[in-house]
């Protein structure tokens, strides 16, 4: 497969390639003369999907915001068709600067910079839904990831319902131009990079979807919490210094209500729902590891108990 994404790549860009590695299913780290690229080939989104995401990202770019842009293709196209095992969509992006960084280092200067940096993608976002009205990008719950009940055993009858609730609750939630919008929809750790000078770049817009502004603030707090707490001190108190700075960062550039603020648990469970879901979704339940299986029992008791992962 990587010998044929080279060779196919090639043939559609003005680079040089010759080595092509598989970073995950769909995305590619392409070397080539003129340097360091990454190639995103998938039919997860339809073309009129990823050519929206791509206009969006590109309209961040434009503005200064730290997103890696897009590369066009020989035919001008910056969503390209690959004929592979069958027909593929490709997106080439130049490599974004700075690294993942580690659990340790994720500090209140960082994250308030991350609450910057998201303030800003939320102000700019709305500029570009003014000019562009979205057509393809769906809104959250239209997505299949947050189709719970499908994914979640009909035996799980307490997560079930406590998903309904929640989905239930947040789609009843009055939207305004102010609270809803295009957001990024995956602000984990790991889809932020973070250089010497603290610039930040946000990558993997895959999943923007329209939704609530609170959730992109809700992932990273969620993610920092499930993954970068190593442990020195309380991490009731972690939570809250991670909130604090990230909040603080935001409204530096962007306006939030009280109103909003005061739902970011709600929020923060439907991430938890949603990452529960997707452990049935993807994982083999007949060939579960024994770290799959306390993960599950892990979100399991988490959940039936209303035990919340944060509080204000």
């Amino acid at each position: 497969m990587e010998n044929k994404v080279l060779e196919l790549l090639n043939e559609q860009y003005p680079f040089d390639f010759f080595k092509v590695e598989s970073v995950t299913n769909e995305m590619y780290r392409c070397t080539a003369k003129q340097g360091i690229f990454f190639a995103r080939i998938t039919n997860n989104k339809t073309y009129n999907e990823q050519s929206e995401e791509i206009g969006y990202t590109n309209f961040l770019y434009n503005e200064g915001l730290g997103v890696s842009p897009t590369i066009p293709s020989l035919k001008g196209q910056l969503v390209e068709k690959l004929a592979l095992d069958e027909e593929m969509l490709t997106v080439l992006y130049k490599v974004a600067p700075g690294v993942h960084l580690p659990k340790s280092q994720w500090n209140a200067s960082v994250l308030k910079e991350l609450g910057r940096q998201i303030g800003r993608l939320h102000r700019i976002s709305k500029r570009f839904e003014d000019i562009n009205p979205i057509r393809h990008i769906n809104d959250w719950y239209d997505n299949e990831e947050y189709n719970f009940l499908k994914y979640i055993p009909e035996e799980e009858n307490i997560i079930r319902e406590k998903a309904q609730k929640v989905v239930s609750t947040i789609k009843s939630l009055s939207k305004s131009q102010e609270n809803y919008g295009l957001i990024h929809g995956d602000l984990w750790l790991e889809n932020i990079l973070v250089d010497k000078d603290l610039k930040l770049t946000m990558i993997d817009f895959q999943d923007c979807e329209k939704h609530f502004y609170i959730f992109d603030l809700a992932v990273p707090i969620y993610s920092a919490l499930e993954y970068s707490f190593v442990g020195n001190g309380n991490i009731v108190d972690y939570g809250r210094a991670i909130y604090e700075a990230i909040i603080t960062g935001y409204e530096e550039e962007n306006d939030i209500s009280l109103e909003m603020l005061e739902k970011l648990p709600l929020f923060i469970k439907l991430k938890e729902m949603f990452e529960y879901s997707l452990m049935h979704m993807y994982w083999d339940k007949e060939k579960l590891t024994e770290e799959q299986i306390r993960i599950m029992n892990h979100f399991r008791i988490r959940i039936e108990c209303d035990y919340p992962i944060f509080k204000l």
